[in-house]
């Protein structure tokens, strides 16, 4: 994984667990001080996503409801990274901040 700096980065978060969309978006948001987006489908994110101020950094649960992570992929034709749960938040930064120098 190469290190990428996106100034000014937009994060979108999909789960539908209330619980780990909270969670997530809540250590998100510290971890890169800029608000995060959270979508609890995969319709209600692809709908966002189709707009011209999409997300540069989307982390999605694999099996949302809507469109399946997988199924969201095909926007974009692939991930830069992949972690399996249960995640750390140590692993969870250290991905994001490999975008966000």
């Amino acid at each position: 994984m190469s290190q990428v700096s996106i100034p000014n980065v937009k994060i979108a978060v999909i789960d539908g667990d209330l619980l780990v969309r909270d969670f997530v978006s809540t250590v998100l948001m510290y971890c890169v001080n800029r608000d995060v987006l959270s979508f609890d489908n995969g319709m209600a994110a692809w709908r966002y996503l189709e707009g011209a101020d999409s997300p540069d950094i989307i982390i999605s649960e694999v099996n949302v409801s809507g469109l399946n992570g997988f199924e969201l992929l095909a926007r974009d034709s692939g991930a830069d990274a992949f972690l399996a749960k249960p995640v750390s938040v140590t692993d969870l930064f250290r991905v994001v901040e490999a975008f966000v120098v």
